[in-house]
């Protein structure tokens, strides 16, 4: 024990008769992620901006769902359940579970601070948005920095921030209903359009040309006056994607985001009663919601459209959310933003919870209250700044920091016989050069596009723009470099040792 950090020793396992099942403890929190607004109001466009003609249906909807349906398997079997396992046979949070790849040493920055300061980004993000919809709720200018903007983002960070640092059960308590209010506006939104599926063609998506403006209308006219132009006649933006590079997108989109919720599964599992309950919270809380929000955001555009809802300034839009006032009465459109604004809360908690057990298990010594308190000003100077906006970008970095974190724990996972082997002395070098190298290959599309951006960089690099999405799918091909680099860096002797640990053999 005396080779052991502090930290470690401080870490206790959570007891038996504190835990709860998993619709307790699991599946509150992962609903509150996987129903948030941010998340699914882009599915359609994969975070692409500009978004390609058709988004990601320009193929119909089999690619697009094929592609879901890998990004969830992904998520669900090689992101959360060996975490997961970990921290339920253990008791133990994330940040010890970590040790095991990344050193007693090394845990303190991997995956402890980077989880915890990547979270108070997410809490950045979701403030951010959830501002957004409530100033334009209110007729307030939403606007990013703007005063008002900034109050509403400003409370709401430092609010959720409170209630993370109670603990899941509190923020489990939190998100145990008010999930309900994206998913009850989802079905609704899905009912009533569902009867214009039938009359959906996908030339609806494209908008029309300038100069049909002042004579194009959806209203009053026979369904030959409808048709609209051919869309080499109006998209001037991005051709239509591939069916492979749909499938990659929406890889890229679904597992980038759930990069950092998939490592947490320790955090959320060491809660649980039995074995059976982290996989029936992985089924109920992440594979059931991902595959029918998919669904439901595919019908209600489909249905939206089909109907001809949508008014002629808006054609083209494929958000859900800000085509509500053209599924709605205004009125109603208001107060559903409003219940996505709450919606979003438990999501916030999630973040604030995380960065909590973070900071508490890294830095048994300082206040939770000041270390979170100094993470949610970070938060609040981002979201207010606007600098989170772009959400794609913040899903890239998400994957490309913890897709080879997922990647090396599933690693010494399967080495040490499908268990949690222990802490290895100070930084484990095979963790922590399977995660530089995993780290380059998912910011490597994320870093070109940044340099294409600036005409100097474009001067001094030859052919920069060859290297554009020279990555495939960067979340999983970070996950793919981090677990099979661990690997043969194990194989060759480059670990440390293990140290003794409480209930496990050295």
């Amino acid at each position: 024990m005396a080779e052991l950090p502090s930290y470690l020793t401080a870490a206790k396992p959570i007891p038996a008769v504190e835990r709860a099942p998993w619709y307790k403890t699991i599946v509150p929190a992962y609903l509150g992620v996987m129903l948030w607004f941010v998340f699914w109001q882009d599915l359609i466009t994969g975070g692409l901006s500009p978004t390609p003609c058709y988004g990601m249906l320009a193929r119909g909807p089999i690619p697009f769902l094929l592609g879901v349906i890998i990004a969830i398997m992904t998520c669900q079997f090689f992101f959360y359940l060996p975490s997961a396992l970990m921290g339920h046979y253990t008791g133990l949070p994330l940040y010890v579970i970590g040790t095991a790849a990344y050193g007693a040493r090394g845990g303190l920055f991997m995956p402890g601070f980077l989880m915890g300061i990547l979270q108070f980004g997410w809490l950045a993000v979701n403030a951010f948005f959830v501002a957004g919809i409530l100033c334009t709720c209110f007729g307030l200018p939403a606007t990013a920095p703007g005063w008002a903007h900034g109050i509403i983002a400003t409370l709401f960070i430092f609010v959720a921030a409170l209630v993370g640092l109670k603990g899941i059960r509190y923020v489990g308590k939190v998100g145990t209903y008010l999930p309900i209010i994206p998913a009850l506006l989802l079905i609704i939104l899905t009912v009533i359009t569902f009867p214009g599926i039938k009359k959906f063609r996908l030339e609806l998506f494209a908008p029309p040309p300038p100069p049909l403006e002042e004579t194009f209308f959806w209203d009053g006219v026979s369904e030959e006056e409808m048709e609209p132009p051919p869309p080499e006649q109006r998209w001037q933006g991005p051709p239509p994607l591939t069916s492979w590079q749909i499938i990659g997108a929406m890889c890229i989109y679904i597992v980038g985001f759930f990069a950092t919720a998939g490592a947490a599964g320790a955090d959320f599992a060491m809660n649980t009663k039995r074995p059976i309950d982290v996989h029936w919270g992985g089924i109920v809380g992440i594979i059931y919601p991902t595959f029918f929000i998919a669904l439901m955001v595919l019908f209600i555009l489909n249905g939206a459209y089909g109907l001809r809802w949508i008014q002629i300034q808006n054609i083209g839009i494929l958000n859900p959310v800000k085509l509500l006032p053209d599924m709605l009465d205004s009125k109603l459109a208001n107060w559903a933003m409003i219940g996505l604004a709450i919606s979003s809360f438990p999501g916030a908690c999630f973040s604030s919870f995380i960065a909590a057990n973070s900071f508490k298990t890294t830095m048994p010594k300082v206040n939770p209250f000041i270390s979170v308190g100094i993470g949610a000003l970070v938060a609040a100077l981002l979201a207010v700044s606007g600098v989170v906006g772009k959400v794609i970008w913040v899903f890239q970095v998400i994957g490309a920091s913890f897709g080879p974190v997922c990647g090396a724990l599933f690693a010494d996972y399967l080495l040490s016989g499908f268990k949690w082997g222990g802490p290895r002395a100070g930084f484990n070098p095979a963790g922590w050069i399977s995660w530089i190298v995993g780290f380059v290959v998912g910011a490597f599309n994320l870093v070109v596009d940044l340099l294409m951006k600036w005409p100097w960089a474009s001067e001094q690099i030859p052919n920069l723009s060859a290297y554009a999405d020279y990555i495939p799918v960067p979340p999983i091909s970070a996950f793919v470099v981090g677990f099979a680099l661990y690997i043969f860096l194990s194989v060759i002797g480059a670990r440390t040792k293990r140290l003794p640990f409480p209930g496990v053999t050295a």
